[in-house]
């Protein structure tokens, strides 16, 4: 292990083979749900893993039964509270998708569990996403009183299209793994026993192509999400100014309390 990846808390950091990196988000105990300090390192790992000359590939997964359950409660309740947790969870949010997509070196997710927030933008947003089938994937923010920001609006339409992401985002009905890779939101889906080696299949056919030519291809690919850049930028923003109205909060406590939410009827914005 490198110098480089030491100092994570949440993060566990291992090299399955030559020039393979695999990134665990380590909180089992939690379904990998993360709290403040995880949720900034899942952000700006990327950039360290962008100047790593040591490694070609990378392989993201969850540790135990789930892939990341999102924010903890904790952090949800802070970013309601309090504008600064507000302001900072958005900088990293936006920066959380744009660290990802800038990352050189091609990134295969492995989703071994229900994936949910930032973790599911980490698993979404990764260059090659492999789901069992057992898998359940929500977005969530609509269930939480917030608007779907994260990533939704930059990705979701050009994986699976504008009928699928609206009816996925607005409902927030869950998803198998297998009706994932149906509608083209997910690369591939697999038995759940055989996920971890296909990944590590995907990342030595990787690792053994011509590094240039993929990250250039990865780049070049990217810049149709580029384009959705200012719509995914107005999608968290209007996340974030709901994290301070009254839908996110009994949003919260519909979820804490584990009933059903009985979100007020407002004005008609």
């Amino acid at each position: 292990m490198t110098e480089r990846y030491q100092g994570y808390t949440h993060l566990l950091f291992e090299y399955p083979a030559e020039r393979i990196l695999k990134i665990t988000i380590n909180r089992p105990e939690k379904y990998n749900a993360l709290d403040q300090v995880g949720h900034k390192e899942l952000t700006y790992v990327w950039r360290e893993v962008d100047e790593d000359p040591d490694i070609d590939v990378v392989i993201l997964t969850g540790a135990g039964k789930a892939f990341s359950a999102g924010g903890d409660f904790e952090m949800v309740q802070k970013i309601t509270e309090d504008f600064d947790v507000r302001a900072t969870i958005w900088k990293e949010a936006r920066d959380l998708v744009y660290n990802i997509m800038n990352c050189g070196k091609p990134i295969t997710s492995a989703i071994n569990g229900p994936a949910v927030g930032a973790g599911l933008v980490a698993g979404l947003m990764a260059d090659i996403s492999i789901v069992s089938k057992s898998v359940s994937i929500t977005d969530g923010h609509t269930r939480l009183g917030v608007a779907a920001g994260d990533h939704a609006a930059i990705i979701w339409p050009l994986l699976c299209g504008m009928a699928k992401s609206k009816y996925y985002l607005l409902t927030c009905d869950r998803l198998s793994g297998e009706e994932a890779e149906r509608i083209g939101l997910v690369s591939l889906c697999v038995e759940a026993e055989e996920l971890q080696d296909r990944a590590m299949e995907v990342a030595e056919k990787l690792k053994g192509g011509a590094p240039t030519a993929i990250r250039w291809t990865k780049y070049s690919l990217n810049n149709w999400l580029r384009m959705a850049g200012p719509i995914y930028d107005t999608s968290t923003a209007l996340e974030m100014l709901g994290f301070g109205g009254p839908e996110a909060r009994e949003g919260l406590a519909s979820l804490q309390e584990k009933r059903d939410p009985n979100f007020p009827r407002g004005a008609n914005i």
